[in-house]
């Protein structure tokens, strides 16, 4: 992993026969991601794929009602 500064990290993943990639330890610390939680998959052509959590997902998408 390459630790940009305390809020920022850059890292490569390999993606499994099964499409299947694992997220790094230090990533599911920063963002607090415990196993079994939904994860968003968002993708543009041009822009990438990024990764939410469900909960913040649809808290955004409600407006932070």
């Amino acid at each position: 992993m390459n630790k940009v500064n305390d809020e920022r990290f850059i890292v490569s993943v390999k993606v499994g026969p099964k499409g299947q990639i694992t997220i790094p330890k230090e990533a599911r610390d920063m963002f607090d991601i415990k196993e079994g939680e939904t994860l968003m998959v968002m993708g543009d052509k041009l822009r990438g794929i990024a990764l939410l959590k469900a909960d913040l997902f649809y808290k955004i998408v409600e407006g932070n009602k």
